[in-house]
């Protein structure tokens, strides 16, 4: 028997973003410094979405500290920004992918995947797509996250799996659930299980186990997963992280 075949790819499983105020008594003590939070997260999560990047690219500087100061076999992804992904919608991304490809350079082993959100008014355009990845140097593990419903193609998911990027796997209001694999990990943000509001409600523990079913499918195919709630009002986020790692037996 091939030995390789049988190895399952890791699990790594946290939260989308780590510094809310409404975690406090929740995730943090009260009074922690919103400076410290990171490091309190780090002590009980192994992996984190950073999603302030969409907002406001980080320095440089920033990334070489957040490499210094995460524990060993921490993992950071880091959500793309709105100026590439929402302002330019992929287009002409050299600038952007010479800054981001700089900063991945500085995060070093603690870097995970950059998440690529596109917005729901930007259609399928597989040209652009495939300019995009395959300008993005090959060291960046990139996952895709679509909003709008005509990218759902078997086309596009063989151009993510030419260029050995993620689709994102969602989970969250009228958004499609659509479990693909395109890539050697496999990428998953759950944004809450309300029908009707994003990032709303805390997934009960039967959807918590019929996620981790899927997630030891990917595993027994070999697959890297990676998992982040989005659910973070009240702290869902963190609950939900919790009780999945437990399932799943993983730290």
């Amino acid at each position: 028997m091939d030995h390789q075949a049988t190895q399952h790819g890791p699990v790594h499983i946290g939260t989308s973003g780590w510094s809310y105020d409404h975690w406090e008594n929740v995730l943090y003590p009260p009074g922690l410094p919103a400076r410290e939070r990171l490091a309190h997260y780090a002590a009980r999560f192994t992996t984190v979405e950073l999603n302030a990047s969409f907002y406001r690219w980080p320095r440089d500087t920033s990334f070489a500290s957040w490499r210094r100061r995460l524990p060993p076999g921490f993992l950071l992804s880091v959500k793309a920004p709105r100026g590439l992904t929402h302002g330019k919608k992929l287009y002409s991304p050299e600038v952007w992918i010479e800054r981001i490809a700089r900063c991945w350079h500085e995060l070093g082993d603690k870097r995970a995947v950059l998440l690529v959100q596109l917005p729901p008014n930007f259609a399928r355009d597989d040209a652009r797509l495939e300019y995009f990845l395959a300008a993005l140097p090959d060291w960046i593990r990139v996952s895709v996250e679509f909003r709008h419903p005509s990218w759902d193609a078997p086309e596009v998911y063989t151009l993510l799996e030419r260029h050995g990027a993620a689709y994102c796997v969602m989970s969250g209001a009228g958004l499609p659930c659509i479990l693909r694999a395109t890539a050697e990990f496999v990428y998953v943000r759950l944004h809450g299980p309300d029908w009707e509001h994003l990032y709303g409600g805390s997934y009960s523990d039967d959807e918590l186990r019929w996620w981790a079913d899927r997630i030891r499918e990917w595993q027994v195919a070999g697959k890297e997963v990676f998992v982040y709630f989005n659910n973070d009002g009240g702290g869902n986020a963190v609950r939900n992280a919790t009780v999945l790692r437990d399932v799943l037996g993983v730290n």
